[in-house]
């Protein structure tokens, strides 16, 4: 369960948020289907709440007590209860069945997100004077990924290097241009180069990503045990089981 992205969508739909990160809540929303999508869901389940709890103290009251389950649930550590009027469990049951929608995926299978870690790219120094490359950098780093894809091309038919085309793959998975992406890291692989094995990784991402979970099970099942992040491997095949 990805706890950080829930808050980040109630942050959104309280106004929590400054202009910045507003538009770049909103661009994530138009670019990543996934993301718009468990939004949709996270918003029908507050306009439960707010339908069913007019009073904004109960409210959060209610919340809290449904981040305790969670911590139990997942940490099996003994929540802390705040006492609530008796009708309010009643409420509060009917809401605990809509916020089962974001607790399905995570029981039944591992969820892409709780897997997804791009990285930062440092591909230029200070004698650097390549803009497409510096542009790359910069956009990858600030997670603008649909931005960063056209300077890693420019600058990959300059000079096609592994870890440019590693980065520009990293960039093609996160928009889920998926069939680009699993072009870059197929040929990476078979180059044995030092981004083999982190291709391989990236290929088993693209299958977890369109829950394709056969398909990533058999991609994780021929990556190498000296690879550097190994117990990650290990961690979702368990997960797969």
């Amino acid at each position: 369960m990805n706890e950080e992205r829930y808050l980040l969508f109630d942050q959104y739909l309280q106004g929590e948020m400054t202009l910045e990160e507003r538009n770049r809540f909103e661009k994530e929303f138009s670019e990543n289907p996934e993301f718009a999508t468990e939004f949709r869901t996270f918003k029908e389940v507050q306009v439960q709440l707010e339908n069913k709890f007019g009073h904004v103290q109960e409210r959060e009251a209610f919340k809290e007590n449904l981040s305790n389950i969670s911590d139990k649930h997942f940490n099996k550590e003994k929540p802390k209860v705040i006492l609530m009027r008796p009708w309010y469990y009643a409420a509060a049951a009917s809401v605990a069945i809509l916020f089962g929608l974001f607790f399905f995926d995570y029981n039944q299978n591992p969820s892409f997100n709780d897997y997804n870690h791009p990285g930062e790219a440092h591909l230029t120094e200070r004698s650097n004077t390549n803009v497409n490359l510096i542009q790359a950098e910069k956009a990858f780093n600030s997670r603008k990924f649909k931005e960063a894809i056209p300077f890693f091309k420019a600058v990959l038919k300059e000079n096609k290097t592994s870890e440019i085309q590693y980065y520009y793959g990293v960039s093609l998975l996160q928009i889920s241009d998926y069939k680009k992406a699993e072009g870059v890291f197929n040929e990476l692989k078979s180059e044995n180069s030092i981004y083999k094995e982190k291709s391989l990784w990236n290929l088993a991402l693209i299958k977890l990503k369109q829950k394709d979970y056969k398909g990533c099970k058999q991609i994780l099942q021929t990556i190498s045990q000296d690879y550097e992040d190994y117990d990650e491997v290990q961690e979702l095949l368990d997960a797969l089981d």
